[in-house]
């Protein structure tokens, strides 16, 4: 029997110990730190099937911008955690049905990412005109909707590029609302 060195062994043991982790876990395990704290709170790893990692997002919005995103996403879990995936799916229709428990901690971090989102509207907003409880039909909720809007951005200062009624948060980050700034990338 010959001798290895203790690093080797080591090594041996590390790699061991990563393989007897189910990889959805290991997964679970690094998921903020390979797609970030913001990612994060809107996602949550699902499940993983011949090489293809579920993921639930909040929204179809989420699920759409993470398209884009996929192939580095799939490259990070693939080279951090020595996986072996070969696709990622976005989709935001078992968000609530694996939705955790309202005292979890992703819960609180969302409560206080949304605190903190450039396209945030201050709570001191002035009262909008009044609202119709129960309107008769859909034209009735479109039209209260569309006056509660019009009302809110009415206090809102202007996008300098298309002139749209923009939150303040957005023009101290990007210096023109959302749209105008994806438009950009």
């Amino acid at each position: 029997m010959a001798f290895q060195p203790l690093e080797h062994v080591l090594g041996k043991l590390q790699i061991q110990g990563k393989s007897d982790q189910k990889p959805l876990q290991r997964v679970l395990g690094h998921w903020e730190e390979i797609v970030g704290a913001v990612v994060a709170a809107q996602t949550r790893p699902l499940t993983m099937q011949r090489g293809v990692l579920r993921v639930a997002t909040s929204s179809a919005a989420w699920a759409n911008n993470l398209i884009y995103e996929r192939q580095r996403i799939l490259d990070k879990l693939n080279t951090k955690l020595g996986l072996n995936l070969t696709d990622i799916r976005f989709s935001s229709a078992e968000w609530y049905s694996h939705q955790e428990s309202a005292l979890s901690p992703g819960t609180e971090q969302q409560r206080l990412l949304w605190q903190e989102h450039p396209s945030r509207l201050s709570e001191q907003l002035p009262p909008v005109g009044r609202r119709v409880t129960d309107p008769k039909d859909a034209i009735a909720a479109f039209r209260n909707w569309a006056n509660i809007m019009r009302a809110r951005s009415q206090q809102l200062p202007y996008c300098p590029q298309c002139r749209c009624p923009t939150p303040p948060g957005e023009l101290e980050r990007w210096q023109v609302c959302a749209h105008c700034a994806t438009k950009r990338w």
